[in-house]
């Protein structure tokens, strides 16, 4: 039941709206200072489940509970944080903070999630993590991250990889223009392939593009221009995180290209591993992300750690705040690609 320590997050965010003043940036505080914190001074875990355990847990539904409850969660979280900014007077610093702090409850709990069930061979389950998208306006991730970025990361057709020395904020650019693009790119190509008009139930892009513009309709009819600025900022807040987070799982690897021009098969040693604790209980093992790449079907709470695997010698929490320093990020993370990739 570690992973209940996931709800921490959403708690720690809502507990400072609901106090208020500088309050407002606990969320903040608890995500990126304390975690960190944290995550330094705890041990790290590399242990893997045997394969009796393994048989044990992978079919059981109280793993698939944690990520469903996260649903209540974040919609529960945007209701009660549009009511109180639409019923009391609020400074600008508390706003930046309430802005923050819901866009780490979207982030770490919407868009995180949203990409493990978005993996799920369940209609219903991949439904949910749509569900999850539309408050980032990212709904286009479940088009390009599993038919783009699984098929082309760690090479220069993916766009959520970053190239060596490509600091964070350059990387934001391509990747929020360039993933979005490739979406439609790829969603074109399947409408061709399928013989599907633009306008078909089968055309993803389309109806997430309705989806979600009628999504900021819907607010700004309830909640007004506050409401509507409110979704909009915290939005971008959620999917600027998990952009981060993109940043650092890919950092500077690169898969060879075959004589043929193909690019060899991923494996283990294309995204950076993290087993510091905190940071896997909280994104749902996504600190184990080499893994994940290796084989995208495996479940958040079989994921395994492998020697092989590039290590962080942080915990993606830790590793985000870092990225926001680029001279930094390069002191510490440059030595650690291989040079073989550089």
């Amino acid at each position: 039941m570690k992973y209940l320590l996931a709800y921490t997050l959403p708690l720690a965010s809502l507990l400072g709206i609901y106090v208020g003043k500088s309050c407002c940036y606990l969320g903040v505080v608890y995500a990126f200072i304390l975690i960190p914190f944290l995550e330094i001074i705890l041990p790290k875990d590399a242990t893997n489940l045997n394969k009796e355990r393994i048989s044990r847990v992978e079919h059981n539904w109280i793993f698939d509970a944690l990520l469903y409850l996260n649903i209540p969660i974040v919609y529960g979280s945007i209701w009660y944080t549009m009511q109180l900014i639409t019923y009391t007077s609020k400074e600008i610093h508390e706003w930046i903070g309430i802005i923050l702090s819901l866009g780490i409850i979207l982030g770490a709990n919407g868009i995180n999630v949203a990409h493990e069930l978005g993996h799920r061979k369940k209609k219903w389950e991949r439904i949910l993590g749509k569900l999850l998208l539309i408050p980032t306006f990212y709904m286009h991730f479940y088009v390009e991250h599993n038919l783009g970025h699984h098929v082309h990361v760690a090479t220069p057709e993916d766009p959520s990889t970053a190239k060596y020395n490509q600091n964070v904020y350059a990387f934001w650019y391509q990747t929020i223009i360039g993933t979005y693009k490739k979406a439609w790119q790829i969603q074109l190509k399947l409408n061709k392939i399928n013989h599907n008009s633009f306008f078909t139930l089968q055309n993803d892009m389309f109806w997430f593009t309705i989806i979600q513009i009628s999504y900021l309709l819907l607010v700004y009819f309830i909640f007004n221009t506050n409401g509507l600025l409110l979704t909009t900022s915290s939005g971008i807040v959620g999917f600027l995180l998990l952009e981060t987070i993109n940043y650092i799982e890919h950092y500077g690897l690169k898969r060879t290209q075959l004589p043929s021009g193909r690019y060899e098969r991923v494996t283990e040693k294309h995204s950076w591993n993290s087993n510091h604790i905190m940071g896997r209980i909280l994104l749902y093992e996504l600190t184990r992300h080499s893994d994940h790449h290796y084989k995208a079907s495996k479940k958040y709470q079989i994921l395994e750690y492998h020697d092989v695997s590039p290590q962080m010698p942080f915990g993606y929490p830790t590793s985000m705040v870092i990225a926001l320093f680029p001279p930094l990020w390069f002191n510490v993370m440059n030595k650690r690609v291989p040079e073989t990739m550089k």
